[in-house]
């Protein structure tokens, strides 16, 4: 068995089964990728994917659980790479992000480039993509970190560390009846056309959830998963924008209307993962510190220890998160 074979397995998966594709991301050919895994089968005595003809169809039951193990050794291979690189080169390396558009645009900016002041020599890369694909980039080792709001069910593979709450706020044309409201209700909010983000994007769960406990279907006529985007339409008169409070710049936002909308949504809470076992590197520590100061070293260590989400949720249960 080669740490090679092992390799193959993960990455066909990937790839959907597509051994071509799979080949051609790893610089090798596809008679040399269906060769290796014949041999790890048949040293295994087991099928791991089922095949019709030269194609692979599936992966067998035996086959889900050995390409896990080869994923867990996989990461392993590599925490002793980081190790070793933490020993010789203690400043240098790669730290891969992945998250979506309102992190990446509104709350990581001043951040990382602090970051990269104090880490000339770490490449850092950026992956903005949907809950869905910055989970299964954290879980395929694609990413370091992933920075994610909504579908936190996703993230089970991941220890998962709270950073910080943040609302919403309504935004509008200057002269929006809105703004002549004391104070603007759901059902005052759901008179209007509504511009807001995608299902699974940016917290748009608390939005639905605020209205259907108010009894009201909101008439939302346009969606999208970037909050300039959002601004752009709420600009040409589509409707009202419902956006992160963070999204919002005092200058370059000045010719909207904007109105907080604590009051009527639930705080969301961005949270930052990364796969259990994970050998964090010194920078990454502090790329974890400077993102959300209340993650010191310690309490990262700690909230390794523990088994479950739950008790890592109890770990930070009494310290307050900032509010964005």
């Amino acid at each position: 068995m080669k740490l090679q074979q092992l390799r193959y397995i993960v990455e066909v998966l990937n790839h959907n089964l597509n051994v071509s594709a799979t080949a051609d991301s790893l610089y090798t050919s596809q008679p040399g990728i269906s060769k290796q895994v014949r041999m790890l089968e048949d040293e295994l005595g087991i099928q791991i994917f089922e095949r019709s003809g030269k194609h692979l169809t599936h992966v067998t039951a035996a086959g889900h659980e050995v390409i896990q193990i080869a994923r867990n050794i996989l990461s392993q291979v590599e925490s002793i790479r980081a190790v070793a690189g933490e020993y010789t080169q203690p400043n240098q390396g790669k730290l891969n992000i992945a998250t979506t558009h309102t992190q990446a645009r509104y709350a990581l900016p001043a951040m990382i480039k602090d970051f990269m002041l104090r880490y000339p020599e770490v490449s850092l890369h950026m992956h903005q993509g949907s809950p869905e694909q910055i989970s299964e980039a954290a879980a395929k080792g694609r990413a370091d970190f992933a920075i994610a709001t909504e579908a936190l069910h996703l993230y089970q593979d991941l220890i998962m560390l709270p950073c910080y709450h943040w609302n919403r706020s309504i935004i509008a044309p200057p002269d929006h009846p809105l703004g002549q409201l004391d104070k603007v209700s759901v059902t005052d909010l759901g008179q209007y056309p509504i511009v807001t983000y995608v299902h699974g994007f940016t917290g748009r769960s608390e939005l639905d959830k605020a209205f259907s406990e108010a009894g009201i279907k909101p008439n939302v006529v346009f969606t999208a998963t970037d909050a300039d985007v959002i601004k752009t339409y709420v600009r040409m008169g589509l409707g009202v924008g419902v956006v992160a409070s963070m999204a919002i710049d005092k200058n370059h936002d000045s010719d909207l209307l904007s109105i907080s909308a604590g009051h009527l949504f639930t705080s969301s809470t961005t949270k930052i993962g990364f796969r259990k076992g994970t050998f964090l590197r010194g920078y990454m520590y502090d790329f974890l510190e400077g993102f959300a100061p209340h993650l010191t070293r310690s309490r990262v260590d700690e909230a390794m220890t523990k088994k479950s989400q739950e008790e890592i949720d109890k770990l930070f249960k009494n310290i307050e998160l900032p509010l964005l």
